[in-house]
């Protein structure tokens, strides 16, 4: 499969950085659009599981929630100020919920199947 091969680190990074970007472009062009926003999600979360290296690529499905949250920080209707911003994360968490259970469930199937291919491959190699 041709694409970067990213660290366990690597692909955390990607993901984060990815969404804080994706999250800045929605609330400059869309205000802040959740529904967007999580829309633009599901496909970070698959090329994050494709590109993490067979050997990190269990830590996909832990940093893709992180970066949901970390770019949710940026489109989220939170009042002025740092307990503002937190309401406003703590619900966006509770009403996108279902883009965050479903890219975490894409990218948590897809890196099953590369593991168990992996783990495959390497028992017939010996």
């Amino acid at each position: 499969m041709p694409g970067p091969r990213l660290t366990g680190l690597g692909g955390g990074l990607f993901c984060v950085a990815t969404m804080f970007l994706l999250g800045c472009l929605d609330q400059l062009l869309l205000d802040g659009s959740l529904p967007v926003y999580g829309a633009l999600f599901l496909p970070v979360c698959v090329l994050t599981a494709l590109w993490v290296r067979p050997g990190d690529v269990l830590t996909a499905p832990v940093a893709v929630p992180i970066a949901f949250a970390t770019g949710l920080l940026v489109v989220s209707d939170g009042r002025e100020g740092m307990l503002g911003r937190l309401m406003g994360l703590a619900t966006g968490l509770a009403t996108q919920a279902g883009w965050l259970y479903g890219g975490t469930l894409a990218a948590g199937v897809i890196v099953l199947v590369r593991r168990v291919r992996w783990v495959r491959r390497r028992r017939r190699q010996r």
